[in-house]
């Protein structure tokens, strides 16, 4: 067997590459190539678009959320300049939204927990719902 120079660098460059993978290199190839067999080559396109819609529609969603969170902050800084009035009425805090309906129930919040608060509401709503 006679072999000329390039073929010896072949074959040693060949050997470099496969003594720089690891195992999981190779588990990696490995998996890859028996998924190509077991689906064939027309069923790899079909999954690689369906992982791009999952994508897209990620990406969609956390922008959506980004858009929203963003216009939230947006909104609570305008409506510390108060320059806008409706947007004000519409945004409410929790404990706001507490103190309103205890008023409308009647209770007093004076001195109160929102613990207290919210046990007494939910008390006067049970008797207020019971026949």
């Amino acid at each position: 067997m006679n072999l000329d120079a390039r073929s010896l660098v072949r074959i040693k460059s060949e050997r470099r590459f496969f003594r720089m993978l690891d195992g999981w290199e190779l588990i990696i190839i490995g998996i890859v190539a028996i998924v190509i067999i077991m689906w064939g080559p027309a069923k790899i396109p079909e999954f690689a678009r369906a992982i791009g819609r999952a994508k897209g529609e990620f990406a969609n969603a956390q922008k959506e959320f980004m858009d929203a969170a963003n216009t939230q902050t947006t909104a609570t800084a305008t409506v510390g300049v108060g320059a806008a009035p409706k947007l004000a009425q519409t945004i409410k805090t929790k404990d706001e939204i507490l103190l309103e309906t205890a008023q409308r129930l009647g209770i007093s919040t004076d001195g109160k927990t929102r613990d207290e608060i919210s046990n007494e509401i939910s008390v006067k709503v049970k008797l207020l719902s019971a026949p």
